[in-house]
């Protein structure tokens, strides 16, 4: 028989961060194209730099949130940001990850769209 209770986080904080490309001209636009791929390498070597233990970046495809882009989901809170530059990706590793805090003005919430 079963437990009724979920195992241990393997992460304390895992992060996907969308990488996806589309064309140029989509209507939606997309992460890759507003530089995610640079945002998240950077926040990966960042996030060692820092010694934050336990913590996942991975890229991710299209989290269907691309005209808020380059946008982040963070597990297990499950809040979503918007990143656009290496200093916001400090704000969210410092003040999130790190000190448990939240990124008011980063923050997208759901009646933020698509």
């Amino acid at each position: 028989m079963g437990s009724n209770q979920d195992p241990e986080d393997y992460y304390r904080s895992h992060m996907f961060f969308c990488t996806n490309e589309r064309p140029d001209g989509h209507p939606r636009g997309c992460c890759a194209g507003k530089g995610s791929v640079r945002i998240r390498n950077y926040m990966k070597a960042r996030a060692k730099e820092l010694g934050l233990e336990g913590v996942r970046i991975n890229a991710a495809g299209c989290l269907d949130r691309c005209e808020l882009g380059p946008t982040v989901v963070i597990y297990p809170e499950g809040v979503w940001y918007r990143i656009e530059s290496v200093e916001d990706a400090d704000r969210v590793l410092q003040t999130h990850v790190r000190d448990g805090g939240r990124v008011d003005d980063l923050v997208l919430r759901p009646e933020d769209g698509p």
